[in-house]
């Protein structure tokens, strides 16, 4: 059992579903003290159902069962309401604009041991199990690209795939801003297939820069510059494998 802190927050709403979905986010103020008043602010109309300090504590602030105010605009997976599908985490963390991190050992013990929690009583793919700045990569880059993605996925919580160097030498040169053409098509395709809210095209335009990005952040954590290399797609065809493979797995459960 995982000792949970209450502070409740009167920041929710009601859920239609069943929640499916996890977005992870960071707190990106100077520290977790303000952040848990402001989501716990009726005048700030923000909260998510969890908080996760640094030193590991895990504070509760909206149930479960209820629709937290943590997503905002965004998309994935065609879902274009994430709060009424998701469960928010708040990790605890300056973020980019105060003096970005590296996430503490004992607060990411703490996370995986959440995320296992909440997936004991929910049914949530791995798919599902998603940064902020995924469903909003113009607007977000949260929790962002110190965060251990991989892991999170080693303790079996969400997607990772690491590339051979023959897997990328065989994918060739870069795409970038500018771009068109099949690469370019074949790019967008894939992205969308993952649950990005970009559409299929012929254009590598801004905000197909903002969504490689944005996967950069989550897969390719070591080079976030919105141009697709060979390295990052071939991160994007493992991950959308992996999915694949979890896809028809969870059909055949």
């Amino acid at each position: 059992m995982i000792a949970l802190i209450d502070a409740p927050s009167p920041n929710f709403d009601a859920r239609r579903a069943p929640p499916d979905m996890l977005v992870l986010h960071y707190t990106g103020m100077r520290t977790g003290e303000a952040a848990l008043a402001r989501l716990r602010d009726p005048d700030a109309k923000v909260s998510a159902h969890y908080l996760v300090e640094e030193d590991g504590r895990v504070f509760h602030l909206v149930p479960e069962e209820r629709r937290a105010w943590h997503a905002g605009r965004g998309v994935w997976q065609g879902q274009d309401d994430c709060n009424a599908a998701s469960i928010g985490i708040e990790i605890v963390n300056p973020g980019h604009e105060f003096g970005y991190r590296a996430f503490p050992d004992a607060q990411v013990a703490a996370v995986i041991a959440l995320i296992g929690d909440i997936r004991a009583r929910w049914t949530v793919p791995d798919s599902r199990v998603i940064g902020h700045s995924d469903l909003a990569p113009a607007r977000k880059d949260d929790p962002g690209e110190l965060f251990p993605w991989k892991r999170l996925a080693e303790a079996g919580h969400g997607l990772w795939f690491e590339p051979g160097p023959e897997r990328i030498r065989a994918l060739g040169g870069l795409l970038q801003k500018g771009d068109q053409g099949v690469g370019v098509i074949v790019l967008r395709a894939g992205l969308h297939r993952l649950g990005y809210g970009l559409k299929p095209g012929g254009d590598y335009d801004a905000e197909t820069e903002a969504t490689v990005r944005a996967f950069q952040r989550h897969w390719r954590p070591g080079r976030i510059d919105g141009v697709a290399d060979g390295e990052t797609r071939a991160r994007l065809i493992g991950v959308l494998q992996r999915a694949s493979v979890e896809s028809v797995t969870g059909v055949l459960d």
